[in-house]
């Protein structure tokens, strides 16, 4: 019976030690699985905007604008109002960016405005909304 306790202290204590003291890698990857505003690459990610596709250094200048970006608020997309979201009313033509993460094809919708900007994420049958400040970025809505 004795044994049968210490065995279960040993265990809770060495389970305890093992939660507490993860290695930095493990927890970048934990985090990172559910970051709302996650950093693009450029191999894995194609840029449209008015249907022309972005590419070279005008590819690499917006990911590092987008990536550098500042995340301001989250957005609460209900069901019934995801057209608000998808065709605001008030918008220039989005950046679109079909990016892959994982398994999973995901689908930026980039829209700048003078104060923000907002970014619309598709993914799998979810759509979430947020906004960002990014100085470059902000003032494509002003050219």
């Amino acid at each position: 019976m004795t044994w049968i306790v210490v065995l279960s202290i040993i265990v809770a204590s060495a389970l305890k030690l093992l939660i507490t003291t993860m290695p930095t890698p493990v927890v970048k990857w934990f985090l990172r699985k559910f970051e709302l505003h996650s950093k693009l690459d450029s191999s894995h990610v194609s840029i449209k905007k008015d249907g022309k596709i972005l590419e070279g250094e005008e590819k690499e200048k917006f990911i590092a604008n987008f990536n550098e970006a500042t995340f301001l608020e989250k957005y609460y997309v209900h069901s019934g109002n995801e057209q608000y979201f998808l065709h605001p009313e008030n918008a220039k033509s989005p950046y679109v960016i079909d990016a892959k993460r994982g398994k999973n094809n995901v689908k930026l919708s980039v829209y700048s405005y003078k104060d923000r900007v907002d970014v619309v994420k598709q993914y799998k049958k979810k759509i979430e909304a947020y906004s960002l400040l990014s100085d470059p970025l902000q003032q494509e809505s002003v050219s």
